[in-house]
């Protein structure tokens, strides 16, 4: 059975395990609805849809062209992502409650977890960046695939159109995508453009599961990727257009999630938040943080990008 961090927190009996999971999906919108198959295994291997076996209508008595499918062999290593968390005992005797400092500690590293994910999620390139971690959306699609949707040919990009915005959501899989992520200012400038005659949208609201306003785009939800552990724009203005060399675009990605049919997390296990205790007989106590995990994409076209966008205002 695969749940998201969410709904797996809901069946922890653990307070600090449950916690840390529903921190992490408060922070990050992608790991909000994202759900993770346990593999119990370093890597994942599964066989991907190429193309489609052949089909036909056929005559009394005549036989059928024989056609196959074609399968991509994929196999998906997984990464290990966390850290320790130490509060020295002596707080307690400074007027606090240990338990209550360790909570505090532990919630700023599940926060920390959870940017960081993001980041990777978005902009993890094993080959280019950091080789402990994972591939992320932008290394998964192609420069010259069909899953790219360029939003113009302007050096350093164009405007977002919503014209372009609509192929992208046309360029995810069999129906809608469940979520489109995107930068603050890009959201920002979709609600103003929902306001003007002239330009239009379809900007809806609803709650998400947290109770917390959540921002529609055609029924489809925005999750916005702010910042990552360290306090820099993930998803900033510093990319280059479809022809140019200026840096200063940015991409929306379109993401339909669903075990082995299209994106999906997988894990050797669930999210493991440990209490060591006093740490090696020292004055500290210790949380140990760690998560074995990764993604997987069981069809290719659950995927699409939108690149070469600037900050302008939105056109039609």
């Amino acid at each position: 059975m695969a749940y998201s961090l969410l709904e797996a927190s809901k069946l922890k009996n653990d307070p600090l395990q449950r916690g840390f999971c529903e921190v992490l999906s408060r922070k990050s919108p992608i790991l909000q609805e994202l759900p993770f198959l346990n593999i119990n295994a370093t890597a994942y291997s599964y066989n991907r849809e190429q193309t489609l076996p052949r089909i036909d209508f056929r005559a009394l008595n005549e036989d059928y062209t024989e056609g196959s499918g074609t399968l991509d062999k994929i196999t998906e290593s997984l990464a290990i992502l966390g850290g320790v968390v130490d509060v020295d005992r002596i707080l307690a005797k400074a007027g606090g409650d240990i338990n209550d400092l360790r909570a505090i500690a532990t919630s700023l590293k599940a926060k920390s977890l959870a940017l960081r994910w993001n980041k990777e999620f978005i902009k993890g390139n094993v080959a280019t960046g950091d080789a402990k971690g994972f591939d992320g959306l932008q290394a998964r699609i192609s420069l010259t695939g069909s899953q790219l949707v360029e939003n113009g040919v302007s050096d350093g990009g164009d405007a977002l159109s919503l014209a372009n915005l609509s192929e992208l959501i046309d360029t995810v899989a069999e129906s809608d995508p469940d979520i489109l992520l995107m930068n603050k200012t890009l959201k920002r400038r979709l609600d103003v453009a929902a306001r003007l005659t002239t330009v239009g949208g379809n900007i809806t609201f609803s709650l998400d599961a947290f109770g917390r306003r959540c921002q529609k785009f055609n029924d489809i939800p925005i999750g916005v990727i702010r910042t990552d552990e360290a306090g820099d724009e993930i998803m900033d203005f510093d990319e280059v257009g479809s022809t140019g060399t200026t840096a200063t675009a940015t991409s929306i990605y379109a993401v339909k999630y669903g075990v082995g049919e299209y994106l999906f997390g997988i894990q050797a296990d669930d999210l493991e938040v440990i209490d060591l205790g006093q740490y090696s007989g020292g004055n500290k106590m210790r949380t140990l943080v760690e998560w074995f995990a990764s993604i997987a994409i069981g069809n290719p076209t659950s995927i699409a990008r939108l690149r070469g966008i600037t900050d302008a205002a939105v056109v039609a």
